[in-house]
């Protein structure tokens, strides 16, 4: 990876993971009774979060494209949800709630990616800034 600069696929990622989130969130929110009946035990809260910040992972990833500065507070702000969203998960199922092990693996990887991508556009960020004259 070039110092300053986002990689360009990191940013395709999170476009790609936004539409995907919307479409596989849409479809299990509006798709019917067979749709929802495929999913098993759907935890509402998490399916709505994951459905409405699909459309802003398209938003950070095309700030993140662009190389927007305040693509690094909306990459860290999904991080920081995901994971807030994630601990709330934690308490449902350990309070007795019905989940999917899936929803662990989701949230798992959706708060991995995010953490990830907050680090990498904040470390481009200040290699860029460091970089530009003052």
């Amino acid at each position: 990876m070039k110092s300053g600069r986002m990689p360009k696929w990191l940013a395709i990622a999170a476009i790609a993971f936004g539409v995907l989130t919307v479409l596989s969130g849409g479809r299990a929110l509006f798709g019917g009774i067979e749709a929802r009946a495929e999913l098993g035990n759907i935890v509402p809260f998490v399916l709505w979060f994951n459905f409405t910040v699909g459309f802003v992972y398209v938003l950070a990833g095309m700030a993140l494209l662009q190389a927007r500065r305040w693509a690094v507070p909306l990459a860290v702000s999904l991080a920081v949800s995901t994971v807030v969203v994630f601990l709330a998960f934690a308490a449902h199922a350990l309070a007795g709630g019905a989940f999917e092990m899936r929803t662990v693996g989701a949230l798992s990887i959706r708060s991995l990616f995010w953490i990830v991508v907050a680090v990498l556009a904040w470390r481009a960020m200040k290699a860029r800034s460091a970089g530009s004259p003052a």
